[in-house]
């Protein structure tokens, strides 16, 4: 009896060791398997945490850009509203009949004061408006303040919506033509020889047809107003300029 009693308590303490060591082992792999899991949740959350820190970097950075560019738009946007005050100023106590758009210093006059009803050659009282008109916007446009900045000046013929497009397209543009080789032709003495020698650099002329017509309040074309000639100007990079605001825009 003993014997039997020994052998089965030594078989018992066996399957126990056996246990044991079965659940040590499992014990050991899960623990493997959770460390494991931890390493790979803690390279996953470095990995995460270096992408979120270069995004970070990345925001950073186009919001530095950005202010840049906001300070040069601001910037550019100072020069313009600094030069149509001047071109207010410079014609605020003068006879002739301008309009100066507060916004782009576009300068508007009727066509009918340069030019008859479908023709292009420039008239003497039109003549007569340019030589008072021409000093007075090159004082400003091309001085020492503001000449740097401009890139360009236009000058632009509109017609009304009589006759075909094509039609009005030629009249426009040799009206523009008409009026910028009598500001540029040096016989005529209107500005000084520095100041022609600088607009030649700056100046075009360009047809609009009926492309951009004015509109009463009414909602019809007035087409006195719509025959018009206007004289514009660019400040350097404006194309640039103008793709940065849309960039602002969608910011």
């Amino acid at each position: 009896m003993s014997r039997k009693r020994r052998r089965h308590e030594d078989e018992e303490t066996s399957y126990w060791l056996s246990y044991s060591d079965m659940m040590a082992a499992l014990l050991l792999i899960f623990i493997l398997i959770i460390s494991f899991t931890l390493m790979q949740s803690k390279r996953q959350y470095e990995s995460k945490q270096e992408q979120l820190d270069e995004q970070k970097k990345i925001i950073a950075d186009q919001e530095k850009m950005l202010g840049e560019q906001q300070k040069e738009l601001d910037r550019i946007a100072g020069i313009r509203s600094d030069l149509v005050k001047a071109l207010r100023d410079e014609f605020s106590g003068s006879s002739l009949n301008v309009k100066i758009d507060e916004k782009t210093g576009a300068i508007t006059f009727d066509a009918g004061v340069l030019f008859d009803v479908s023709d292009s050659e420039l008239k003497e009282d039109g003549k007569k408006f340019i030589n008072q008109f021409l000093p007075k916007y090159c004082s400003v446009l091309l001085s020492d303040d503001y000449r740097d900045y401009v890139s360009e000046i236009i000058i632009e013929g509109h017609t009304d919506t009589n006759g075909s497009y094509i039609y009005n397209l030629e009249l426009s543009q040799q009206r523009a033509f008409s009026v910028a080789r009598y500001c540029l032709t040096e016989s005529n003495g209107i500005i000084s020889s520095g100041q022609e020698e600088q607009l030649r650099t700056v100046l075009t002329a360009n047809g609009k047809s009926y492309s951009n017509p004015i509109y009463g309040d009414d909602g019809e074309v007035d087409m006195d107003a719509s025959r018009r000639v206007e004289i514009k100007f660019r400040l350097q990079d404006e194309e640039m300029i103008d793709e940065m605001m849309d960039i602002l825009k969608d910011k």
